[in-house]
């Protein structure tokens, strides 16, 4: 069954046709892979596994899947587009299917100009992702093309989430609430970082959470100054922290939660100054997700804060990015950024430092849909304990 709902599929298919219109092109083709699912999933609802692909939108008649065969069938039974082409460098090498139709991107061509008339000009999103030898096999097979990159402005029409993309992200913030929940009364000495990963893990899929925007993070003690540590066989030792984070989805679109924790129940008094510090920095972060701020602006007042408390060192990553089909995607509102905070959209505040020799490394995290007025919690539980100093 698909995820994106037939209103969803048409309006995003509509806005990329007006795309290629602005742009004078005769199709458009979107690359996506496991680890570059955000760009596909947009107009399909789906992701194939093992192999690779791209969806082709001509502009006008049916949008096609390129792909493999052995994701085929599932393409047909859960994408939103269900019309399919297989290609030798989209699947598993060296697997052999010898009942497939599978075709060249010569054959693909000659069938789009049938459709068309003429392919003159082709957009492609993701080429900078795309494996060489994809990139080569279009380029030769769609001979005496113009390709032109319309990945920025593809990657543009994600940003502002529609009604439909924020009920989603609504939903699976509750369901980060209940993962939060479940970690934090797992986490104990001697309790290995795996074990609190699978109560939360547990908590997001019981729940009916359709995946996951990374692989769950625990690090405690010095592993969290890995910044984004998976969980290990590791077990948690008295008077350390543990950081912990989780990104259940729900319809293929992430919610997201993340803190810094006493694994023996109790912040010592250090502890609390650093949990203090975060806290103030995530408040003053707050404040500014004004519609109209620019990135640097959202950036800078944490910024100053921490340089204050001599951890400026320690600042490894932005303390503002959007969130939607990734936990964490364009645009970021980093310290050089001019992207400008809009209504509709969806952020977190993501705060940490690194490589602290006390408090090695600690995160706190939660997100806010951006309305006229302001921000407004995507997770209540998350923003009373994150602003509260």
């Amino acid at each position: 069954m698909p995820y994106l709902t037939k209103s969803e599929h048409e309006s995003r298919i509509k806005k990329v046709r007006k795309l290629m219109a602005d742009n004078n092109l005769d199709i458009i083709l979107v690359y996506y892979d496991e680890f570059n699912i955000g760009n596909g999933w947009y107009l399909t609802g789906w992701c194939p596994q093992f192999e690779s692909g791209a969806v082709l939108v001509p502009k006008q008649g049916t949008p096609m899947l390129l792909g493999g065969p052995e994701s085929e069938p599932f393409a047909k039974q859960d994408s939103a587009i269900t019309e399919t082409r297989n290609f030798p460098v989209f699947m598993v090498p060296d697997e052999e299917y010898p009942n497939a139709t599978i075709i060249d991107f010569p054959a693909l061509f000659s069938e789009l100009n049938g459709m068309l008339g003429s392919v003159k000009r082709v957009g492609l999103v993701g080429g900078g992702r795309m494996p060489a030898d994809c990139y080569h096999q279009i380029v030769d097979g769609f001979s005496g093309v113009e390709l032109v990159n319309v990945t920025d402005d593809y990657v543009q029409l994600r940003y502002i989430k529609s009604d439909w993309e924020r009920e989603q992200i609504r939903k699976a913030f509750a369901i980060g609430d209940a993962c939060y929940d479940a970690m934090k009364q797992k986490i104990a000495p001697g309790v290995t970082e795996i074990q609190v990963a699978a109560e939360g893990e547990y908590a997001a899929r019981s729940r009916s959470a359709s995946g996951f925007g990374f692989t769950a993070i625990v690090g405690s003690g010095a592993r969290a100054n890995a910044v984004v540590p998976t969980a290990s066989a590791k077990p948690m030792v008295a008077g350390e922290l543990v950081m912990i984070g989780l990104a259940p989805k729900v319809n293929g679109y992430a919610g997201v939660m993340g803190d810094a924790l006493p694994v023996s129940g109790e912040y010592s008094n250090s502890q609390k100054e650093c949990i203090k510090i975060l806290r103030e920095a995530f408040s003053l972060t707050k404040e500014q997700l004004l519609p109209g701020n620019i990135g640097k602006e959202i950036d800078a007042p944490a910024r100053a804060f921490f340089g204050k408390h001599g951890l400026s060192k320690y600042l490894v990553c932005p303390f503002v990015h959007t969130i939607g089909l990734h936990e964490a995607e364009s645009p970021f509102f980093g310290p050089g950024s001019a992207d400008v905070l809009k209504p509709n959209m969806t952020v977190c505040v993501d705060i940490s430092f690194f490589g602290h020799p006390e408090w090695h490394g600690v995160r706190i995290e939660s997100g806010y849909e951006i309305t006229e007025k302001g921000c407004v919690p995507l997770s209540a539980k998350l923003d009373a304990i994150h602003t509260s100093v």
